[in-house]
């Protein structure tokens, strides 16, 4: 993803047969991602946005390009983006972050000894989740609170983080299940010497 440049939704699934389609925004206020002009995806293709209104944890949106349910089924998947410089400087105050900055940063616990590198930002519902890549094993979900992440320094490249006892414990490896062979089961049916 180019620095320069920072996501505020995806498209979703088609809504209706007009070409309207699902988009979950990125934005603090979801229906704000209409006011950053036209929004671009990775492959360069400009959206502009003609209509939008809220629907449960997604917003619906119009796109001028996007006329028909075929399109709008060819979009899914779409992630849109905007100029970091089409932002205005209240947006970008003092305190403010992007989702964005956080991606390469370092994860240090409270003590300053380092547990990996951001490599993602989720949301599946229940709030935001930094996705924590570690030297020896799967990445690590982090729950993107206060309390879990206490400080954040972009500058000098690093978040700080509580974790809860155990996250970033190394998983047990699974142990194979044992399987019986074929001839054992066999011979376990077969009745023995003295049946009738």
């Amino acid at each position: 993803m180019d620095a320069g440049r920072l996501l505020v939704g995806e498209i979703g699934a088609p809504h209706g047969v007009r070409g309207d389609v699902r988009v979950k925004s990125h934005t603090g206020d979801p229906l704000a991602i209409a006011d950053y002009g036209p929004l671009v995806s990775d492959d360069g293709r400009v959206f502009h946005v003609e209509a939008i209104r809220p629907d449960k944890t997604v917003v619906i949106v119009s796109f001028k390009e996007i006329r028909d349910r075929n399109a709008a089924e060819a979009a899914k998947g779409v992630k849109l983006y905007v100029e970091r410089d089409a932002l205005t400087d209240d947006e970008e105050d003092d305190d403010s972050f992007f989702h964005a900055d956080l991606i390469g940063l370092k994860a240090v616990d409270t003590s300053g000894k380092e547990l990996g590198e951001i490599i993602a930002i989720h949301d599946f519902g229940a709030g935001d989740l930094l996705d924590v890549a570690v030297a020896d094993g799967p990445s690590v979900l982090v729950p993107f609170t206060q309390q879990i992440v206490p400080q954040l320094d972009i500058e000098a490249g690093h978040v700080t983080v509580d974790p809860p006892a155990g996250l970033f414990d190394k998983p047990e490896p699974r142990r194979p299940k044992r399987r019986r062979s074929p001839k054992a089961s066999e011979k376990a049916k077969k009745p023995g010497a003295g049946s009738a």
